[in-house]
Order: C-alpha cells, then structure tokens, then sequence
C-alpha cells in the first residue's frame, strides 16, 4: 500500500462516508460544468476555425475528428495514471493538456498552421476525457445501488457548460480580435482559462482522493497491487460477459448519436431548414442527453442495469425510425433527435454503472479507459463513416445503419440477461 493509500484508510464512519460522497459529487459537478463549459465553447466554431486556417471548407470535419481522436488516444494513459495514482492526479493532467491544446489552437489560428491546429484540437480532447472519467468518480464511494444515480448527476451536470458554451463563444471572439488572434480562435483562448480553473478545483477540492478512498474501504483480497495495471483491467473485462456487455452498450450507443446527429444539420440543410431551426433542433438533443441523465439513472438503479440497457436500444431504435423516416417534416426530425439524445443517456449511465459493478475495484480505473477509448474510436469512425453513407446513398440509409447496430448489442443483452446468475441483489444491479 502506498503512503498516499494508507492516508486514505483512515477509518471512516458513516456519517463521515455520507458527507464524503456529498462534497466529492459537489467537486465533480462543480468541474463538470465549467469542463462543459470549456469543450462546448471551443467546439462551436472548430470547423469554422479549420475553415479559415486550411483554406477549404473540406477539411474543415476534421477538427472534430482530431478532437474526438484525441479524447480516445488519451483515454488509455489518463486511466494508466489514475490507476496508479487516483482520480485527482489524472483530472489534472487531462485538463492541464486540454489548456495547453487550447492554447497551441490560438497558436495555430495566428500562424495560419493547419497540421498545428489539428495537434492543439487532439490535446483540446483531453478535456472531454476529463469530463467522461468525471461519471467514473461519481461512482467510486457511491453504494452499489445507487452508483448509476451518482453516475447521472455528473452527466447531467454537463447540460449546463453545453448549453452556455456554444452562447458565449461569439463574445468571446469579439474579445480577441483586438489582439490580431482571428475570431474564430476566441473561444479556444477562453477554454484553456476554463480548462486552468477546473485544474486548480480538482487539486484542491477533490480530497480525500474518491478512488484511492474507495480502495482503502475495500475488502483486504481486492488491495492487491497486481490487480491495478492495465492488462489486468483488459483481463477483467474479457472475464466477464457484463463487462463486455456494459463497454459494447455505451460504444454503439455512442456511435449510433455521434453518427446520425452529426448529419442532421446536413439533412435540415437540405430540406430547406434554417440556422436558426438548427439550432433549436440540436438544442434539443443536447437536453434530450443530458438534462434527463438523473431520470435514466433512478430507473437504472431500480430496474437494473440490463433493463437500462434495454430502455436505451428501444429509444435509440425509435430515434432512427423517426429520423430516418422524416423526409422534410422537421418536427418529426426534432423529435428523433430529442428520443436519441435520450437513447444515449439510457445507454451511458446504464453501461458505465454496469462496467463499474462488473469488475474487481483494484482494475476498475483501468476498465473504465478501456471503455472510453472503445467509446470514441468507435464514434471517430462512426462520425467518418456518416458523412460517406450520406453522401453516397442518404441520410435515411444513415439511420437504418444506425439500427443495424443496435440488433447485436439487443441480442447481446438478451443473452447477458439469460444467463445471468448471482444472488437477489447483484440480480437487482444489473
């Protein structure tokens, strides 16, 4: 046991876990939203700011895709050093390189450097991967029954950040032009202070470490060093059919969003909608994914985990039809966005509370990269792959792909849940 381990097993009562739990979820929701905040600001004009720097609006998709890479490369490290270390060590990385991506971003606007820019948009990813271990942390003192509540509080939280953000990017453009930093860059140079202070409320705030604390008040059999690298993390997962389950639930629940939500702007395009319908209609899918996260969590809690799951691929199979079937009725395109943002809450919170109730504590760290790096590899290629199938075959083909991912992962579930054993409540949790 290390000495920063051995700090943290100081007998703790219950009323101190109790209170421990409430001023850990309070730091996390706290750097969730201005982590939120951070991303979403920098994001709403990445394509715009690629744009300008590349010269061709054809290039410009690929400032998500080396954000979205960047999460999914970082992922597997950040839960390297958080395995070892805990959560508050990792956090702090992730966010200190999301600044320093932020900041090569402006760099790279000024310079007029698109290789530069598309590096300071993969470190801008940590940042996200920040706020995706953030749910994991939510989980480490939560009681089994009620992680996936804890696990939705954070996500939820992130509704804040990503309904603002996009909001103040445009003054934060306007802040920057005096500077001679192109406006499109504005953003980004705000996001790496956001990105800072979210650091420094980590370090200082998020103590006792949750996850170095969750490891002191496990069983004596679960401490053992050997259990916290990254194969054993691997191993656990290949061990158990829940594990898997839980990563495959949250990456094609994560595919089948970032797939069909990033054409719909396209699609409305084309059927004759304006920005300002845009807008309203991804409004509407963010809060449909965040804001009804603690509803998806009560009922994952209560119902289990595989019914979660369940809720969620019946969401994301009704979210297709309706999108897919849509045509030129931009209401009916609206509402299948809002029902996807709501599949992939279902998915998430089910998936990362089951993933967390599946393995052994010592490799749980280590799993749960493994899922965010499965996560957003499979939506970096899914998000690549939606623009080609538009563009050859239609927006319409682009949903029924989208429900052809879901029929594995139903069966998958179907027979998880078959051949399921374990005593009333391990039954209960998943």
């Amino acid at each position: 046991m290390t000495s920063v381990e051995r700090g943290a097993s100081v007998p703790v009562t219950p009323q101190d876990l109790v209170a421990l739990r409430r001023r850990t979820s309070a730091v996390l929701i706290a750097t969730q939203i201005l982590g939120g905040l951070g991303v979403a600001t920098g994001i709403a004009l990445a394509a715009v700011l690629a744009k300008e720097v590349s010269g061709t609006e054809s290039l410009s998709g690929l400032a998500p895709t080396a954000t979205v890479a960047g999460t999914a490369v970082l992922s597997m490290p950040l839960a390297a050093l958080m395995t070892a270390r805990g959560r508050r060590p990792g956090l702090v990385l992730a966010y200190l390189i999301g600044a320093l991506g932020a900041g090569v971003s402006v760099v790279a606007a000024r310079a007029g450097s698109f290789p530069l820019l598309l590096c300071g948009l993969a470190a801008f990813g940590a940042a996200s991967s920040a706020n995706l271990q953030a749910r994991f942390a939510a989980a480490d003192l939560a009681e089994p029954e009620q992680r996936a509540r804890a696990i939705s509080l954070v996500v939820w939280a992130t509704t804040i950040g990503a309904v603002i953000g996009p909001n103040i990017a445009a003054p934060a453009g306007r802040s920057v032009t005096g500077l001679g930093i192109p406006a499109a860059a504005g953003p980004f140079l705000w996001a790496a202070g956001i990105f800072l202070l979210s650091a420094v409320v980590v370090a200082v705030l998020l103590r006792p470490d949750p996850l170095l604390t969750a490891r002191a008040l496990a069983p004596a059999e679960e401490r053992t060093p050997e259990g916290r690298s990254l194969r054993a993390g691997v191993a656990a997962v290949a061990a158990s059919p829940r594990a898997r389950l839980a990563i495959v639930a949250v990456a094609v629940a994560h595919t089948a969003m970032v797939s069909v939500m990033s054409m719909t702007p396209v699609d409305l395009e084309h059927h004759g909608a304006g920005i300002e319908l845009i807008g309203l209609v991804i409004s509407g899918h963010i809060a449909g994914m965040y804001a009804f996260a603690p509803l998806m969590g009560r009922l994952s809690d209560r119902l289990g985990r595989l019914s979660g799951i369940g809720l969620a691929v019946g969401l994301l199979a009704c979210a297709v039809f309706l999108a897919g079937t849509a045509g030129g009725r931009h209401g009916q395109t609206a509402a299948g966005l809002f029902v996807l943002g709501l599949g992939w809450s279902a998915g998430l919170v089910s998936g990362s509370a089951l993933l967390t109730d599946s393995v052994p504590q010592a490799a749980r760290a280590a799993a749960q990269g493994l899922s965010d790096l499965v996560m957003n590899a499979s939506a970096g290629i899914g998000g690549a792959a939606a623009g080609l199938v538009v563009a050859t075959a239609s927006y319409a083909w682009l949903n029924l792909f989208a429900a052809c991912l879901l029929l594995p992962l139903a069966a998958f579930a179907l027979f998880t849940r078959s051949g399921r054993t374990g005593a009333v409540a391990g039954d209960r949790q998943a």
